[in-house]
């Protein structure tokens, strides 16, 4: 059949396996998907063409004989026209009229990311998947591919290429431009994914709803896009190493799609360094980790933003102590100790704000800080009440015990600051459940 106009997808806040209560903004815990029971299918492969009519046709014949025979669950191909001006329109209609798994989507607009961007946002299947109409990549890997989503391990998934255990086959300009790429990728927007150009890509529907329209490419740096987002907003992106052959007869415009890569990389680069992308409507909570599990008497995520302030205080107390050492060459004792104490009260807030309580973005950041000064003022008066008495009982202390009543001092006031921040600064956002409502 073949598809109808593009419907924009809505924002959804629960999986197939039924609604999660969550903060609004975020994303519900990952949840295995169940087999649907109402033809709906569970995975829908895209295939964005433009004046493909040589390819087009045994591609699809051939993804398609491969799901039936493996996968098992159900499954929708769909050909996403660009624009074309051969008989692509045509041959992707008539595969959708022969073939009930196929349909055929037509964009009177060019550009692969604008493509996926249409089918994704109206698709009904949970786990959304596309792939380069040459099919360079093995479909053997397609399974493995898609897994991790259906089982709810991650939220997207990407072939490698450059992975160990890949296998490919293609020239050593395209070898060299994709490792410089990601060399990029990874000196510039500290990506930790491997290959951002593999045609080979998957992604939930729940997570796709809300990172879509954060991605602003219509073209073929959409994909690296998406992952760059996914990945600083914490989400899991799961690899799969794969079998590849070049195509020769490949009409990508090497150079044209560099350049535009390279301005993309610089535009997501200066939106991450100003903060404004909300990517705190991506966060996930830990789901299944048992050290968030309900117990009696026990806030949830407790144990886990422990451990982030305890990293995060352990490295602000070194910080702050080398800053007194510091000070203390030039000033007196009180005024070191506050220098110190201000300066690294802001880059503690500043790390807490974001490693321990997950909170991203620039909505709140002036007042977080202005409270995190609140916090610091506490902080002082512990530590320059204990320098005082300490001078008051010895007259004139040695650095070394400065800095060893500073450290007592501190940790009452870390345990006090811990407080502070949990209840006041950052309080978990409670909402109604199910049976409060």
């Amino acid at each position: 059949m073949t598809a109808g106009p593009a419907r924009v997808g809505c924002m959804r806040t629960h999986t197939l396996a039924g609604p999660a209560t969550q903060a609004p903004g975020t994303l519900p815990a990952r949840e295995h998907l169940p087999v649907s029971e109402t033809g709906r299918p569970v995975l829908d492969v895209v295939i964005p063409v433009y004046n493909e009519e040589k390819d087009l046709e045994p591609c699809v014949r051939r993804l398609h004989a491969h799901l039936r025979r493996t996968f098992p669950y159900g499954f929708r191909v769909t050909v996403a026209d660009n624009a074309s001006t051969d008989a692509t329109p045509a041959l992707a209609a008539a595969l959708a009229a022969e073939l009930s798994e196929v349909r055929s989507v037509r964009l009177e607009q060019k550009g692969r990311g604008r493509a996926l961007r249409t089918v994704w946002s109206a698709s009904d299947a949970p786990v959304l998947a596309y792939m380069d109409v040459d099919l360079s990549t093995d479909l053997n890997a397609l399974l493995p591919l898609v897994a991790p989503l259906i089982s709810g391990h991650s939220d997207l998934a990407i072939g490698s290429r450059l992975a160990r255990s890949s296998r490919v086959v293609r020239g050593p300009k395209r070898e060299f431009i994709s490792r410089a790429y990601n060399l990029i990728l990874r000196g510039s927007l500290a990506a930790r994914f491997s290959d951002a150009q593999c045609g080979f890509k998957a992604i939930r529907r729940d997570v796709a709803e809300r990172l879509l329209p954060m991605v602003e490419d219509t073209g073929w740096f959409f994909d690296t896009e998406m992952l760059v987002l996914a990945e600083r907003a914490g989400l899991r992106i799961h690899e799969v190493p794969v079998d590849w052959v070049d195509d020769p007869d490949s009409t990508v415009h090497l150079v044209r799609t560099a350049t535009d890569d390279l301005k993309g990389v610089w535009r997501v680069g200066r939106a991450l360094a100003t903060g404004s992308l909300p990517l705190d409507r991506l966060a996930r909570p830990f789901g299944d980790d048992p050290r968030d599990r309900d117990l009696t008497g026990v806030p949830g995520g407790l144990a886990r933003q422990l451990v982030g302030f305890c990293v995060v205080g352990v490295l602000s107390t070194l910080f702050y102590l080398a800053l007194y050492s510091l000070f203390r060459l030039g000033a007196g004792a009180q005024i070191a100790n506050a220098a110190a104490l201000l300066v690294s009260a802001v880059a503690n807030t500043a790390a807490n704000r974001r490693l321990t309580f997950g909170v991203r973005g620039r909505d709140r950041a002036v007042r977080h800080q202005a409270q995190g000064l609140v916090v610091f003022a506490i902080g002082l008066a512990l530590t320059s009440g204990s320098l005082a008495a300490l001078g008051a009982a010895t007259g004139d202390p040695a650095h070394s015990t400065e800095l060893a009543v500073l450290v007592v001092a501190n940790l009452a006031a870390t345990v006090l600051r811990f407080l502070l921040f949990r209840l006041w600064v950052f309080p978990e956002r409670r909402h109604p459940t199910g049976a409060d409502r």
